[in-house]
């Protein structure tokens, strides 16, 4: 895992550095490292100025701050690169922060948000979205209440931006289920296409087991390997990461 920060006197007229935090279950494959890498490479060349370093941590580890956090320099603003924060990181990682004294701040996770839905739409454009096709999110799934009700507000969103419902189904650990979702859909409108929007980050599991449901079309995740970062999430991590370097300087 990558170091960084212990308390350091803080200048608060210099911009704090940003860590990139990829939450993984488990060791990243590489087409999921790959693409998580394009977004760090995009934020590093929209702000050059700005030092950013990224790491991985397993979900899975009992401490995500001790593990994230060492070495020595400025205490960094920590930007969780997750759609909806659930447990690890509104309760795990925030608590552990605060046990260790570091002085780091910690983002918000980066959805809901427009400019996601905006990616999730093109996603979908590029993948053969016609107009009668019925759409399902297909969201990770949390044992975090909030973060469910963010995936509704997501496909909300996305219902908007389409102009048709957009139906939500959970990959893990919530309902409907993703098989569930479909099948509902195919019961009460036979003979629709159904398009599944991956509302997650990244391939991997959870993008696998989406390709592997009963759909006629199934849109890429938000970041691909080959391909640069669409310049929306780049914007969206940095919008996070100065939310909370301000929320930081306000409360102190």
């Amino acid at each position: 895992m990558v170091t960084s920060a212990v308390p350091a006197p803080r200048d608060d007229a210099a911009e704090r550095p940003l860590r990139l935090v990829a939450v993984t279950h488990g060791a990243p494959s590489a087409a999921n490292r790959e693409a998580i890498m394009r977004l760090a490479d995009g934020v590093a060349s929209a702000r050059p100025g700005l030092d950013v370093a990224i790491s991985f941590v397993d979900a899975r580890a009992g401490d995500l701050a001790g593990d994230l956090l060492g070495g020595g320099g400025p205490a960094p603003v920590i930007v969780p690169l997750v759609l909806s924060a659930g447990f690890h990181v509104r309760t795990g990682l925030a608590l552990g922060l605060d046990r260790l004294g570091t002085g780091a701040g910690l983002a918000e996770a980066l959805g809901p948000d427009d400019r996601i839905v905006e990616v999730l739409a093109r996603r979908l454009r590029l993948a053969g979205l016609e107009p009668d096709d019925a759409v399902v999110l297909a969201a990770a799934g949390s044992n975090d209440p909030r973060a469910v009700r963010e995936c509704f507000e997501t496909a909300r969103r996305l219902g908007h931006r389409l102009g048709r419902s957009v139906t939500v189904g959970f990959i893990a650990a919530a309902i409907p289920r993703l098989p569930d979702a479909v099948e509902m859909i195919r019961e009460v409108h036979p003979g629709v296409r159904i398009a599944i929007a991956p509302y997650l980050l990244a391939p991997g599991t959870f993008s696998d087991a989406a390709a592997a449901a009963d759909a006629e079309l199934v849109a890429e995740p938000l970041l691909m390997p080959g391909e640069p970062a669409p310049s929306e999430l780049v914007a969206l991590v940095l919008d996070r990461h100065r939310e909370a370097e301000a929320a930081d300087r306000v409360a102190i």
